[in-house]
């Protein structure tokens, strides 16, 4: 039995399949992105889709325009090993793609790096036990590392984005087997969804063009507002440079992971996130400015205990971030 994923009919196996057969037929027909997948078959695809019907369309996904169907992106929640809780992260991510300003097409086919990673928000992140603390962006979640994992099988299977066909990165980078993490809270900021006018008391996930990510550290004692933020603009204003191959590119957006500690130090000197908004527009000065506005530099907190912070770097190519409301989730 299969079912329809982007270009290909996906192969479905009986529970009893021999796995290094599965394994092996799932890289031959390129449904795999390399490691170890869940072997799909119709109870778990069944399970996914909790009742859902399969031809539900969604849309048509750059560069090959394969049909964001629900049961092509429950067959890649499957393989990415996310439970049915799940997946309606992972199919509003890949809607969230297809809005024009996230330019999908670009970053599917540019010769560059970047990729969708996944931000998640509100209620959910406690609900499916994700990390938003220390190592929120490296490994050992579940969740965050099978959702990550699953958008990106959507861009690659349904999108068609695979290596020398649609996606023609000349490096590419990790985060392309899957990048999700979660938004932790602190008063210094509202949530993203909230600041974007959507109800502070659901869930959403946002989708981020992502070129890569920059570690940035405060300077010395990391006593002031200004003694956090300097290092962040030189990183900003360094990036930019990097990735304009010397040609003068529209300002877009910027994202910065500030942990719990430094958000403590912008707050306790009585600054808000849009004074730290401020503070980093007006000393990046206009002749090459990091962002649109000011609004457009957005402050996540997130992450675990110490001062480390990370600037995620947007696409050069022309990108804006894109936040959708999640329906309240299933157990």
């Amino acid at each position: 039995m299969t079912i329809p994923v982007g270009d290909r009919d996906a192969p479905l196996f009986a529970s009893d399949a021999d796995w290094d057969t599965a394994q092996a037929i799932l890289l031959e027909t390129e449904l795999s992105d390399g490691l170890p997948t869940v072997m799909p078959t119709i109870g778990r695809l069944s399970a996914m889709l909790a009742g859902r019907d399969p031809s539900e369309s969604h849309g048509m996904m750059p560069p090959l325009f394969g049909e964001i169907t629900a049961g092509a992106v429950a067959y890649c929640c499957v393989l990415a090993g996310c439970r049915p809780a799940e997946f309606p992260i992972v199919l509003e991510a890949a809607i969230a793609t297809l809005e024009p300003e996230f330019n999908l097409l670009g970053i599917q086919t540019t010769t560059g790096t970047p990729t969708a990673a996944v931000l998640v928000h509100g209620p959910a992140v406690t609900e499916l036990g994700m990390n938003a603390g220390t190592n929120c962006l490296g490994p050992g979640n579940r969740a965050n590392a099978c959702i990550g994992r699953a958008v990106r099988m959507v861009l690659t299977n349904v999108g068609g984005a695979r290596p020398l066909v649609g996606d023609m990165a000349t490096m590419g980078q990790p985060a392309k087997y899957g990048m999700a993490f979660a938004e932790g809270s602190h008063k210094l900021a509202m949530p993203l969804p909230v600041r974007r006018g959507l109800d502070p008391t659901g869930s959403a996930v946002t989708v981020i063009g992502l070129s890569g990510t920059i570690e940035v550290l405060p300077e010395a004692g990391a006593a002031t507002p200004e003694a956090v933020l300097r290092p962040v603009l030189a990183t900003m204003l360094g990036a930019r440079v990097a990735g304009a191959g010397g040609r003068e590119r529209e300002p877009g957006e910027q994202f910065l992971l500030l942990p719990p500690e430094l958000a403590d130090v912008l707050g306790k000197s009585g600054w808000t996130l849009t004074q730290a908004q401020d503070f980093l527009w007006r000393q990046a000065g206009t002749d090459w400015p990091i962002a649109r506005t000011p609004d457009d530099i957005h402050l996540i907190i997130t992450g675990g205990a110490g001062v480390k912070m990370t600037c995620l770097v947007p696409w050069g190519g022309g990108t804006t971030c894109v936040t959708r409301a999640l329906p309240r989730l299933q157990a």
